[in-house]
């Protein structure tokens, strides 16, 4: 019988390199791809190419493995769909997640579909989760349970897969450990054993995101207005679900300028750094921005009650459900673990459809709950599905 083929998302990274090993101890064919996703120097203000040195150890690991490796060029699609959207979100004001929208519409996506059409059965990713199957009626739907590392499972950055997309992936370590993996690769000699995972943005090189943003981004001086803790208690605190929008929740009136910046789209809700602004008993946080008017809203200290809301909205055409069996219609409710960011311990919350929106309701108060963020829910250890915070 004819092995199925198994082309892996070789990264240059361990994790990959050991999900293609354990793929070649299978009865697979096992290719190796690396994805080159990046080489736009006029937004990178480093000379470093960290592309080439994954690149690189990406074809050495495939070389120790003996398996096939060629590398993928995904620039123009990268820039198409995460870039140019990560820069239009910003100056939205709202904070996309680009490890997200790299699962959803690079890797399970435009590298699915080339993979797909080099005859392969499926495609491997070094993700930290897992996939079961159940039949139901003859008909085959797949489970995204979470990692078996809880410190290390990503399930979260792939909210926004579909059952299409889960039929043709394996995850290979989605049942080890970070420890087990690095010492598979330690045992093996690879290159990739010791290598620290990646961090921050790095499909464009060694750069920050505000110097990032600010090549396309245009700096615009505004001021920086500090709401008291105190707002809340002249003010009823918006707990019901529809003052949960992306209209800012201060005036100008309600505080005073303590200082200024270069551009209300540079800032994101929760951001302690980069403000600029000292002389308060406590650190000052963003608690909101407003970039029609270009005001940055910030309170003192990280329990500033402006930082916390129970509910969040969700765009009914945002709304994602990886098992469209178990999603709740409208006037009906779910209760639910959720999590706003990757690595947030989950938290209890009910869902609301409704006929204008898609609501989540926490049982408790939750920080810097972010626009343009994914929020995803679960049962259990089992994602069921997730949506674009509005």
């Amino acid at each position: 019988m004819k092995k199925k083929r198994v082309i892996v998302a070789l990264s240059g990274g361990v994790d990959s390199s050991v999900a293609a090993y354990l793929l070649t101890q299978q009865d697979y064919e096992v290719i190796g791809l690396f994805m080159k996703n990046w080489h736009d120097e006029s937004v990178t203000l480093s000379n470093e190419c960290p592309w080439l040195e994954d690149s690189n150890d990406a074809m050495l690991v495939a070389e120790k493995l003996g398996v096939p490796f060629q590398t993928l060029d995904l620039s123009a699609e990268y820039k198409e769909r995460i870039v140019d959207y990560m820069f239009d979100e910003y100056a939205a004001g709202r904070t996309p997640n680009p490890d997200v929208l790299c699962n959803r519409e690079i890797k399970f996506d435009v590298f699915l579909k080339i993979a797909l059409s080099l005859g392969a059965d499926y495609v491997a990713t070094g993700h930290y989760c897992q996939k079961e199957a159940l039949f139901v009626e003859n008909k085959s739907i797949y489970r995204l349970i979470s990692g078996a590392d809880g410190n290390k499972d990503q399930s979260y950055f792939l909210c926004q897969l579909t059952q299409d997309q889960l039929a043709k992936t394996l995850f290979p370590i989605g049942h080890l450990k970070k420890s087990e993996v690095r010492k598979i690769a330690r045992e093996l000699d690879l290159v990739t054993a010791e290598k620290k995972d990646s961090q921050g943005l790095c499909f464009i090189g060694k750069v920050s995101l505000p110097d990032f943003l600010q090549q396309q981004l245009r700096p615009k001086v505004g001021y920086i207005i500090e709401i008291p803790q105190d707002f809340y208690k002249s003010k009823e605190e918006p707990k019901t679900l529809t003052d949960q929008s992306r209209k800012t929740r201060f005036q100008a009136t309600d505080g005073k300028i303590v200082g200024k910046h270069q551009g209300a789209h540079f800032f994101t809700v929760g951001q302690r750094k980069r403000l600029s602004v000292g002389g308060t008993p406590e650190p000052l946080f963003v608690i909101d921005i407003d970039v029609e008017e270009n005001i940055v809203y910030v309170g003192q200290g990280k329990d500033h009650s402006g930082l916390f809301r129970k509910a969040l909205k969700v765009r009914v055409g945002d709304v994602h459900w990886v098992r469209d069996d178990l999603k709740t219609s409208y006037g009906d409710s779910m209760s639910v673990m959720a999590r706003i960011r990757y690595r947030q311990p989950l938290q209890k919350a009910t869902l609301f459809p409704k006929t204008d929106a898609f609501y989540v309701l926490f049982d408790e108060h939750q920080s810097a709950i972010t626009s343009g963020q994914f929020v995803a829910w679960y049962n259990d250890r089992e994602l069921l599905g997730s949506g674009v915070i509005f």
